[in-house]
């Protein structure tokens, strides 16, 4: 067996960039000319994520953060009842939408008998269609 310097060869890294470069080609266009639903799908991805974060508080403490300890209770150990038992930090930050605008929580919810998370979209406010429409883990989809 020789020693030989392995590595890639010229031709292989320029069939990799071609690569990359049709496929940018294609997806890049279709992201760039909606920026719109990039945002919607920001906000479902968020609301998961937040949503995760949410279940492993309720299966550490039994319970969900109360409306009033908010999506904070996530960051920050809640003071007020109900307190929890077995804390643990879920999430470093809340995030905001697309918009710059809170998430919004109810536990329970309207919606969910467990907790509603929603952003009002665009406008915050109830209601709308499009980018001013409402999207909550009830209609995350």
């Amino acid at each position: 067996m020789s020693n030989k310097n392995q590595g890639f060869t010229l031709l292989e890294i320029m069939v990799v960039v071609v690569i990359l470069g049709i496929l940018a080609a294609i997806v890049v266009p279709k992201i760039m000319g909606r920026p719109d639903q990039a945002k919607i799908l920001k906000v479902k991805a968020d609301i998961e994520n937040i949503g995760s974060a949410l279940d492993l508080y309720n299966l550490d403490n039994g319970f969900y953060p109360s409306t009033a300890q908010g999506l904070e209770a996530l960051v920050n150990e809640p003071k007020a009842d109900p307190t929890p038992t077995n804390w643990h930090g879920y999430l470093q930050s809340i995030p905001v939408d697309p918009w710059g605008h809170e998430y919004h929580y109810a536990c329970p919810g309207q919606h969910n008998t467990s907790y509603d998370l929603y952003s009002l979209g665009a406008d915050n406010t109830e209601g709308g269609n499009g980018i001013n429409r409402d999207i909550g883990n009830w209609n995350n989809n």
